[in-house]
């Protein structure tokens, strides 16, 4: 279910495409500097769409640049920095660690415990400073995990359960924004999930 939300970059002008690289740039830079490196592997599209959701928001002061890194050596690529970044940079690596998690439970998938114990410490840290978003993300795959084991016959109890996790995390902050924010991602939430299926 993670993954899903992406930008039709075929209707986006060059403009609008290099805003879109800058900030899923700025994220993958920002998951190496605020937990590790192989935490990359683990970077989504979804929260480039979180960002620029939270940077049209908030409008937070933003930094730029642009250069060459290891997946894209050749040509320098723009990246973008501010606080929303920096909170889709964790998010990223929350959801990837209970996604591993829940992998190697289901499965006994050997790699997903790997990724698991990789991403851990890095989780922990962000639980720390996000608690309300961690606690979210972990109750709702294991209740999403718990309704799939049933078989539940009612899309909408799985639905709505991933509908209150994407609502949760893109709750940036307790504000004027949080009420709609987390309609939005209930809405958005119930959509990827019904979608997926």
């Amino acid at each position: 279910m993670f993954g899903l939300v992406t930008a039709n970059l075929p209707e986006l002008s060059e403009e609008e495409k290099d805003r879109y690289t800058g900030v899923y740039c700025g994220i993958c830079r920002r998951i190496k500097a605020q937990s590790s490196n192989l935490c990359r592997l683990g970077l989504r599209y979804d929260m480039a769409f979180l960002a620029l959701l939270l940077m049209s928001l908030y409008e937070p002061e933003e930094e730029h640049g642009d250069r060459a890194c290891k997946l894209h050596p050749l040509k320098p690529r723009p990246w973008t920095d501010c606080d929303a970044i920096r909170y889709a940079a964790d998010m990223n690596v929350a959801l990837a660690f209970y996604k591993f998690r829940d992998d190697r439970q289901d499965d006994k998938n050997i790699a997903a415990g790997w990724m698991e114990g990789i991403f851990a410490p890095h989780a922990q840290a962000i639980e720390a400073r996000y608690p309300r978003q961690c606690d979210a993300i972990r109750d709702c795959i294991e209740e999403l995990d718990r309704l799939e084991k049933e078989n539940c016959p009612n899309p909408d109890a799985p639905a709505n359960c991933f509908g209150r996790l994407m609502g949760e995390l893109l709750v940036y902050r307790e504000d004027f924004w949080a009420p709609t924010l987390r309609r939005l991602g209930m809405a958005l939430g119930r959509f990827i999930y019904l979608a997926d299926g």
